[in-house]
């Protein structure tokens, strides 16, 4: 049974999907936030366009490796990045691409990936690229049916009523990841936020692309990996769902 409005907290003015505005094409929310140090900037301006998945390798993602992978999952907003490098790190077949537009997320990522003083001459790893702009734009670029898995951790649940349209789980992206995930493939959802729990269950529950499913409580699955925003989920008392929802046949 999906959980009620009471069980996950949602006020009446987060919004509802029956009533939602069209996605705007601007990207909203922060792109920095504390200012760079110099290693950083010189990850961004160095070592990032080597690691980067470029525009037009994403129409053929798989050629985009150096080396043969037998399936490809994309991250959308990877925060501070331990969970694509965890994932990365199990999945030794697969083929990761990584986004977040949030630049003090990229170079935490890109600090772990780029040893000090090899900036501007780092070879990429074999079965990581970065996408460092809208993930929007990479999923309508991507081919139908071209990745095994998408994940969505722990989002910004935007809780407004009038900022509904910006949350990531909308109509919209829910038709892109459909058709650039082959049948049978996987979307990972994650949350620790009340508004956005219920309205994952609402809008999920009123599309016919992926199979209902009910989140895990509290738990990680097996399979997933932790991240820095679930560890401050559990400091501060909240309770995150873990949904997986496949792909309809």
């Amino acid at each position: 049974m999906a959980p009620s409005a009471a069980e996950t907290g949602v006020p009446p003015e987060t919004g509802s999907p029956g009533t939602l505005k069209p996605q705007p094409e601007r990207l909203y929310g922060r792109q920095r936030g504390h200012p760079l140090r110099a290693r950083q900037q010189k990850l961004l301006t160095e070592s990032l366009p080597r690691l980067r998945l470029q525009p037009e390798q994403a129409h053929d993602p798989r050629a985009a490796f150096s080396t043969p992978v037998e399936d490809i999952w994309l991250e959308i907003g990877f925060g501070g990045g331990e969970h694509a490098l965890a994932q990365s790190a199990e999945n030794p077949s697969v083929g990761y691409i990584a986004a977040e537009v949030f630049e003090n997320g990229l170079c935490s990522l890109l600090t772990r990936l780029v040893p000090e003083g090899e900036e501007a001459t780092i070879a990429p790893p074999s079965r990581l690229r970065l996408w460092p702009e809208d993930a929007r734009f990479l999923l309508k670029a991507l081919p139908d049916a071209s990745l095994g898995r998408v994940y969505l951790m722990f989002p910004d649940p935007w809780p407004k009523a009038r900022h509904a349209k910006r949350r990531f789980v909308h109509p919209e992206n829910i038709r892109e990841v459909a058709r650039v995930l082959r049948p049978g493939g996987v979307w990972r959802i994650a949350s620790d936020h009340p508004t956005y729990q219920g309205w994952v269950t609402e809008v999920m529950a009123a599309q016919t692309l992926f199979a209902p499913a009910e989140p895990a409580r509290g738990v990680r699955p097996p399979g997933w990996s932790p991240t820095r925003y679930e560890a401050k989920a559990a400091r501060e008392g909240r309770t995150p769902f873990y949904w997986t929802f496949v792909k309809n046949d």
